[in-house]
């Protein structure tokens, strides 16, 4: 099984005392273990069955890996109530079960073939966007739940309020939702990733309130959302604190992006100071997230960037390029460039991503994509060219620049941010231009050509 990763016996015994809370199992009752690997979840059922002295439920586990499956039979051969399927889980059609536990496999898009993402998205309705595997999991999982069963599983918190996992979140508000415990981040060890416990039942008691438990021990009561909007603003008590007449700043930007990728920027990134006059002509300044020092209220760069495209972003042919040419056609950097994925779709000098030079040669505002408090710097002049590890802010009406930037690192903007961001490592927010988009901005900031571009997106969308 692919995206396997243990589960350290607390953690798997915490989960089995959720899951046989003020309900243990009887014997016609059955368990499923969806992603088993060596049988961590099994092994935990039988020591719970063991320090409480009662009886075990008929067991299933699924491992699509020889090995692992192998070990699984050869650990439970003693037990004949436990059956280690070597199957793809996904497939599964057995059921219903009474009892559901496990840590689904996290497998991101990137990682699949086309036909086995063509064949989930005509079978799961998780299955769009940049999904995950394990969502795939969840989904098929809750298929399988008995009426009045349980289910409780360990999974990264991101279904909680990416945009990918909306379809699941509206799936998963038609369960009783008991709890949401958010774990440590070094849960997993160096395993990055914000993991979770969820325990749901198939049943409705009449409460549809939902315990999320942070990680800093604080418990709220929140109640999912039917459409499957995010669940984040919930989890972080945030209240709207500004009149801004739903406008958003993707309504009075021009565009909102994550800076250019080269795919090999130790090529393509020079030290101004000692660049090559002859390579000048085909050089921008530019800056990567890490770049910007809360010391400046301007960008500051002392790097450039070569680019082998034209004022209109359009890439120049070789013939076109002169000394840049020449520089990238070096045998050890042509085969640095070749070497990258891009290159077996594009040119070989080309970037990893397009670079739109008309868009991006604007006055705006530059941030940081990862940081431990959002911050936002003034472009002025319109002359930087942000790397892939920035964002970048156009505003429809440059002379608005200077006050948007004060607006956006103020306390209302930050509030809201550190409320709708997903976290990265060690605490740090992870900007998206997503979520940027849906930033509320005080209506003052409305001019003609942002309130048109509103109403253009609510009748494309009506």
């Amino acid at each position: 099984m692919r995206g396997f990763v243990p589960t350290p016996d607390k953690i798997v015994d915490r989960m089995v005392t959720k899951l046989f809370a003020r309900r243990p199992p009887t014997t016609t009752d059955a368990l499923l273990d969806p992603g088993c690997g060596p049988g961590a979840f099994i092994a935990g059922v039988i020591r719970w069955a063991e320090r409480n002295g009662r009886i075990l439920p008929r067991m299933i586990g699924y491992e699509s890996d020889l090995g692992r499956h192998a070990q699984a039979v050869k650990r439970f051969r003693r037990f004949p109530n436990i059956k280690i399927m070597c199957a793809d889980f996904l497939t599964a059609i057995d059921g219903p079960f009474e009892y559901i536990i496990g840590n689904p496999p996290y497998v991101p898009i990137t990682e699949l073939l086309t036909r086995e993402k063509e064949t989930f998205r005509r079978r799961f309705a998780s299955a769009e966007g940049r999904f995950d595997l394990y969502l795939l999991f969840f989904e098929q999982a809750l298929r399988l739940l008995s009426l009045g069963g349980r289910l409780v599983f360990v999974t990264p918190e991101k279904f909680l309020y990416v945009n990918t996992a909306t379809s699941f979140r509206r799936i998963l508000a038609n369960y009783r939702v008991r709890e949401i415990e958010l774990l440590a981040e070094e849960t997993f060890g160096d395993l990055v990733t914000y993991p979770a416990i969820t325990t749901l039942d198939s049943s409705d008691d009449g409460d549809t309130t939902t315990m999320v438990r942070s990680r800093d021990d604080v418990e709220r009561r929140i109640i999912l959302p039917k459409e499957g909007s995010s669940l984040q603003p919930l989890i972080n008590d945030y209240k709207t604190a500004a009149d801004t007449n739903g406008l958003v700043l993707g309504d009075i930007c021009a565009r909102i992006s994550c800076g250019v990728a080269t795919g090999a920027d130790s090529v393509f990134v020079r030290k101004s100071s000692i660049l090559d006059p002859e390579l000048a002509v085909y050089a921008y300044p530019t800056v990567s997230g890490r770049d910007l020092s809360l010391a400046r209220s301007d960008v500051y760069s002392d790097k450039s960037m070569l680019v082998p495209y034209d004022g209109f972003g359009k890439l120049l042919p070789p013939d076109k390029l002169g000394a840049l040419n020449t520089y990238l056609s070096q045998p050890k950097i042509r085969q640095r460039l070749e070497a990258r994925t891009c290159s077996e779709r594009k040119p070989w000098y080309a970037f990893h991503d397009s670079a739109p030079l008309p868009e991006i040669l604007r006055p705006k505002l530059i941030c940081k994509d990862i940081t431990a408090t959002p911050h936002f710097w003034v472009d002025v002049e319109g002359k930087i060219v942000p790397r892939h590890s920035a964002y970048y802010l156009v505003p429809i009406d440059p002379n608005q620049i200077r006050q948007l930037c004060d607006y956006l690192n103020g306390p209302l903007a930050a509030d809201w941010l550190r409320a709708h961001t997903q976290r990265a490592s060690k605490g740090f927010l992870r900007l998206q231009s997503s979520v940027l988009k849906r930033l509320p901005v005080p209506a003052s900031f409305a001019t003609d050509s942002a309130q048109n571009k509103r109403f253009a997106a609510r009748a494309a969308a009506a």
